[in-house]
């Protein structure tokens, strides 16, 4: 799925109230067109960014809340 360089840049960006302050691995996640969800490495906010269609994400979170993928930490 295709998404414009100026769609992710103009994206308001929000990282988990968990993160810390220390500049460790977060993720930022933004609402973007057509209700799809953009995901990116805090580090790198200009680089590559994953894109979730609607039910995509949400099988996704379903999984995090389901702890599906508690065997992976």
């Amino acid at each position: 799925m295709r998404v414009s360089h100026e769609e992710l840049s103009d994206a308001v960006w929000r990282k988990s109230t968990r993160s810390g302050g220390n500049g460790g691995s977060c993720v930022e996640v933004a609402s973007l067109a057509g209700g799809r969800v953009g995901v990116r490495d805090s580090k790198d906010r200009g680089g590559p960014a994953l894109i979730f269609t609607p039910s995509e994400w949400q099988a996704f979170i379903g999984g995090v809340k389901g702890r599906e993928f508690d065997d992976l930490v």
